[in-house]
């Protein structure tokens, strides 16, 4: 969805029929600002922005995408008339506290991997129609979007090689129609179905839910046969485990985790009239 659609449709969700608040009284200038009241990695930037392009309303930032704050700190001034603030105020809030919260948790996943050239990637377990902003929100916190849907890559899980009969009959067929581009992935649940991945021409092998020295049988196969061969670990990955999986020597590793484990940050908003 484009942003500014996007953010229209928030607003309808909370405004309704309209803002109660807003139907009498009078509106004043005001100045407010986001507050600070836990650590984190700051996201929400580039779709808190279309509000001012929206709405009666100016920004200052003090935050930026991707970057660390800390309890106490200002993040924006919101400068505008109080009822538009005011019916503004929830959306703004849940646009950063939902983008930035996933931006912290990914960014502690990501310094797990620090010193290493393994990629930190998501998945598509997102929430439904959110899944642009969402994976927005990971590469502000420094993980690297897998695919973006089922027109990214083709990629054969469990649940489709279980309906396919000839898979080195299938992969050369796939090959006839899909771009000259596009990747083939393979999810291998064990080494001998890893090294079968291989054998038939897979760009990328999944290792899901292997043990560590799974891994190191299936990244040795790929050194020594097929060094062109990406490797993709997942399953399993917590910020306990993810240190010891990515010195398997796979290229990447995979977690829905940093998306729907996230648990929201502490932000609130201020008004100054």
């Amino acid at each position: 969805m484009h942003k500014e659609s996007f953010i229209r449709s928030v607003v309808a969700e909370d405004i309704g029929r309209g803002d109660l608040f807003g139907f009498f009284g009078e509106s004043k200038n005001v100045e407010g600002y986001i507050l600070a009241k836990s650590n984190g990695v700051f996201a929400g930037r580039e779709y808190v922005d279309v509000f001012a392009e929206l709405y009666p309303i100016t920004i200052e930032w003090l935050a930026e995408d991707g970057k660390e704050f800390f309890v106490g700190e200002k993040l924006l001034f919101i400068r505008g008339e109080s009822k538009t603030i005011l019916a503004l105020e929830r959306s703004i809030l849940n646009i950063i506290l939902h983008a930035s919260s996933i931006a912290t948790l990914t960014s502690k996943y990501a310094k797990a991997l620090y010193g290493t050239k393994v990629k930190l990637l998501d998945t598509r377990k997102t929430r439904p129609m959110l899944r642009i902003f969402e994976k927005y929100a990971v590469r502000c916190g420094g993980g690297i979007n897998h695919r973006m849907g089922l027109d990214d890559a083709l990629m054969l899980k469990d649940t489709h090689l279980a309906t396919i009969d000839d898979l080195s009959q299938y992969i050369k067929e796939a090959r006839k129609h899909i771009p000259f581009t596009t990747a083939i992935e393979i999810e291998s649940e064990s080494v001998d179905f890893a090294k079968r991945a291989m054998e038939v021409g897979a760009d990328i092998v999944m290792c899901d839910n292997m043990t560590i020295d799974q891994m190191k049988e299936v990244v040795s196969f790929r050194n020594s046969k097929y060094p062109h061969v990406l490797l993709e670990a997942s399953g399993n990955v917590t910020l306990d485990t993810i240190g010891d999986i990515a010195k398997c020597g796979v290229d990447a590793i995979s977690t829905g985790s940093i998306i729907h484990q996230a648990n929201w940050i502490d932000l609130s908003m201020k008004i100054e009239a």
